[in-house]
This record gives structure tokens, C-alpha cells and sequence, in this order.
């Protein structure tokens, strides 16, 4: 069976408040909407990953729960990964090739430029920039995590949540 691995940026965040860190910001209305949004997308497309990985920093864990509630999951079950938040490439792709066999599809929630250069690396991408609340899922031929390297994935599908503006 084929590995899936959908990568999610956060949604967008709040930057009124001068006296949060940056791991401290929390997401803004319109991130509030995009996340749910974003999440029923994939959900009407059965395409709902059986484990959530995502960064601890309030804006990306958010979203993740958010997606989470649409797709029913125990919000409990969402695993924290410290190392994603502000990860290059180099970080992400150790937190993925440690990703359990049993799950075939896993969603990873994290931070810009991160992601994209992730999707990029792994795939046949060519992204130039992944929106906030923006997904990539791709798709690798393997059964095993740890067999995900460079250019091994195919890109199935980018979405953000202006692109149904641009149909």
C-alpha cells in the first residue's frame, strides 16, 4: 500500500498583539474559517488521514484541531511534534521517515517556508508558496515511512482556500 502525506499550513494568524512570541500566536477570523473550510474539503474527498502530526505552536495546533473536529477525530489523538516548528527540510523529513508503518495516510501541520520547501523536495511540486490553511498531498510508493526521500513523492493535489475563488 501506497504511503500518503497531506502537509497543511497553519491558518492565518493573528498579529495585533506585539507582546506574544511568535510560537504564542493564535489564529485570526479568517483563520477560524479557512481551517473547517479547508478540512470538509478533504473530508468529501475521502481523503482523511488516519493519524494528525502537528507543530505545537498555538497557530498550527489550532488548525489542526479544527481540522480534526470536521474530521471527527479525538483531539487527544493529535500528535505533537516539536521539531516541526520552524523546521527545514532536513527536520520534517526525520519526523516523517519516524512516522508508524500502520498509517497510511498522515496529515503534518506545520509552518511556511518549511512546508513548501518540504513539498518541493519530496515531490514533483514546484510550489512556490503554500497559502496559510493551504494543503499538499502527496502520494510516495512505498510501505514504509522511512523509505521517503528526495523526489520520491508524486503531488496529487494543492489546494488553499482561494482556489475554489479561481475556478
Amino acid at each position: 500500500m501506497a504511503k500518503q502525506l497531506l502537509l497543511v499550513r497553519h491558518g492565518k494568524s493573528e498579529w495585533g498583539n506585539s507582546h506574544l512570541s511568535d510560537f504564542d500566536r493564535p489564529l485570526n477570523s479568517r483563520g477560524l474559517r479557512n481551517a473547517p473550510e479547508m478540512a470538509t474539503r478533504i473530508l468529501h474527498k475521502d481523503l482523511v488521514p488516519q493519524l494528525v502530526v502537528s507543530s505545537p505552536a498555538l497557530r498550527a495546533l489550532t488548525t489542526a484541531k479544527n481540522f480534526a473536529e470536521v474530521w471527527n477525530k479525538p483531539l487527544s489523538q493529535i500528535q505533537e511534534e516539536t521539531s516541526i516548528y520552524e523546521a527545514n527540510v532536513t527536520a520534517l523529513l526525520k519526523v516523517v521517515n519516524k512516522l508508524s508503518d500502520k498509517y497510511e495516510r498522515v496529515a503534518l501541520f506545520g509552518h511556511n517556508p518549511g512546508l513548501t520547501d518540504f513539498a518541493n523536495y519530496l515531490s514533483n511540486a514546484n510550489i512556490y508558496n503554500i497559502p496559510t490553511c493551504g494543503t499538499v498531498l502527496m502520494e510516495f510508493p512505498f510501505e514504509k515511512w522511512e523509505q521517503l526521500s528526495h523526489h520520491t513523492g508524486n503531488l496529487l493535489e494543492f489546494d488553499y482556500p482561494k482556489s475554489a475563488d479561481e475556478d
